[in-house]
């Protein structure tokens, strides 16, 4: 009857080790989410977060400089040239593996707060102010923005905003 008793118990852990070893088998981890692209709204609101303590103008979004940042990121994605267009409008870019937001994103660029001098009106020597600089300049009330991989490069993404000057 001992014997039995300790069979029994045996048979049980048996299945219920290949049992847990089935299920966790059956069960690969999910791939990771696909990049998205932030909407329009995102982008306006990730750059008015930073205008309107500022105290200037919020921005809105414009058709026709999302065009022009779709149409230049385009040319520069498939080689994932981060150089900037030279066109008509000022410009921010960004690389990074598709997953930042547009909060993450303008809030990156907005960092360079920290090396601007609101009084001298001046960057800290050394420092890039610019990406600063156009999120939060008052002569520029609108913007489009677009996102594309990479076309030379397994994860990368590129991120354009575009403003009016």
């Amino acid at each position: 009857m001992g014997l039995l008793k300790i069979s029994s118990a045996a048979l049980v852990c048996a299945l219920c080790i290949l049992m847990a070893h089935s299920c966790l088998a059956q069960s690969p981890d999910p791939p990771p989410p696909k990049p998205r692209d932030p909407t329009p709204q995102e982008w306006v609101d990730a750059h008015n977060a930073h205008r309107a303590p500022e105290g200037v103008v919020l921005m809105h979004w414009n058709e026709s400089l999302a065009a022009y940042a779709g149409n230049y990121i385009k040319k520069i994605a498939p080689n994932c040239m981060h150089e900037h267009s030279g066109g008509p409008y000022g410009e921010c870019l960004f690389q990074g593996d598709g997953a930042a937001t547009a909060k993450e994103i303008v809030d990156y660029w907005a960092s360079e707060k920290k090396y601007w001098d609101p009084k001298s009106k001046k960057c800290e020597e050394g420092q890039d102010c610019g990406h600063y600089l156009q999120v939060v300049n008052p002569n520029s009330p609108s913007l489009g923005c677009a996102k594309a991989k990479c076309g030379n490069d397994v994860w990368y993404h590129i991120d354009i905003c575009s403003y009016t000057w």
